[in-house]
């Protein structure tokens, strides 16, 4: 049987793996890759590379079928240690090339420069260790530093926290003046969609659940989304979230839900837009 190639751009629903360890990790990604699932987002930071590429060799799904993101942490962003950290994860995900790398988080206040460790990533494309390269918590500044760097056609895509309650606007229409894609991660707010009025009004409006509604409000906008679950009833919800359908009243209450409200602020975080 003939199997799809690797899409070129990420496909728009992932599985993401933050916080999932050892031998839930391993469950997660083997019941997501049974729902088919085929873009799997890790990083070196989660610890879990290695359980990932095991579920991924376990699975029998061809590698050409699958999409794989990791990401580069902070303590390897320098020229001598980027490469060599992202052939670690290479072994550890068992892989000979990831999809798509993104550096994780700008180097904390900007000790190096983006031009620094963007173009040694470009460099670790061209020595095709990855096939796409791109960003992660980058705020407008940044990503006019790595646009400078690398070029806009480079940044397969920023990926950053966007979920209803955290909306992001400035940072998106800058991103979209540049063509940049973006992935939203914490697309559920760590669950908190789920006790939302206006998400349950609008999922019961279409049958579905208040989770599946704030997805489908991310993959409406262009957005990929990357969520998490363990259990396989909820990874299936998340996946048909892309059959769902808002109108533009729907839209336009689920957007008058921003509060500016952060979930991912670590201590090392860059000055947000």
């Amino acid at each position: 049987m003939h199997n799809a190639p690797t899409p070129s751009t990420l496909p728009a629903l992932g599985l993401g793996t933050f916080r999932l360890k050892d031998q839930q990790v391993i469950d997660s990604v083997r019941t997501g890759l049974e729902l088919a699932y085929r873009h799997i987002d890790t990083a070196q930071i989660y610890g879990n590379e290695a359980e990932v590429g095991q579920a991924l060799a376990e699975s029998g799904v061809a590698r050409d079928a699958l999409f794989v993101t990791t990401k580069i942490w902070t303590e390897n962003l320098s020229r001598d240690k980027l490469i060599p950290s992202l052939k670690e994860s290479l072994q550890k995900l068992r892989l000979e090339q990831v999809d798509l790398t993104l550096i994780h988080w700008p180097s904390p206040q900007d000790a190096l420069p983006v031009a620094d460790y963007l173009q040694t990533l470009a460099e670790a494309k061209a020595q095709g260790l990855t096939r796409l390269i791109g960003i992660s918590n980058f705020t407008i500044t940044h990503m006019e530093q790595a646009i400078a760097a690398v070029g806009a056609d480079q940044i397969a895509t920023n990926q950053v926290e966007i979920h209803p309650f955290l909306q992001n606007r400035k940072l998106i229409e800058y991103a979209r003046t540049q063509g940049i894609h973006l992935t939203a991660y914490m697309p559920l707010a760590y669950g908190k969609v789920m006790q939302d009025a206006t998400l349950l009004e609008i999922a019961a409006r279409h049958g579905v659940s208040a989770a599946q509604v704030a997805l489908a409000w991310s993959l409406q906008q262009g957005f990929a989304v990357i969520p998490s679950s363990t259990r396989r009833e909820n990874l299936a919800s998340n996946l048909a979230a892309g059959k769902i359908s808002l109108s533009d009243a729907e839209m336009s209450a689920i957007a008058a839900l921003d509060r500016g409200e952060r979930l991912a602020n670590p201590d090392f975080a860059p000055a947000w837009d």
